[in-house]
């Protein structure tokens, strides 16, 4: 299943749990499947892992629903700020160049 197919099965899984309308909630359970990809790691559990990172996703995908974002513009967005960007690694945190000038 390509992404787009997923992105529109998500829409109408959205509006079939009457979830297409934003909600601060939404923003509420992004910090709740964050918290439990955290534990996740902490406790090397790999299959919750997967499935955190799937639920981040899936909330991601809906909340650019429901404030009317596409997620795919959204990523290539975020990809074309961050490809040419220059830095260094510092503690495993790749740091931009502009933030060590300070």
């Amino acid at each position: 299943m390509t992404f787009e197919e997923i992105n529109e099965r998500l829409k109408k899984w959205a509006d079939d749990r009457n979830i297409g309308e934003y909600s601060d909630k939404q923003i509420m359970k992004l910090f709740e499947e964050i918290g439990e990809l955290s534990e996740a790691i902490n406790k090397n559990m790999s299959e919750q892992e997967i499935d955190a990172v799937g639920d981040i996703q899936v909330v991601l995908i809906i909340l650019c629903y429901q404030r009317g974002l596409d997620p795919i513009e959204c990523l290539n967005n975020a990809y074309n700020v961050i490809k040419d960007r220059t830095g260094k690694t510092i503690n495993g945190t790749f740091v931009k160049s502009e933030d060590l000038e300070g």
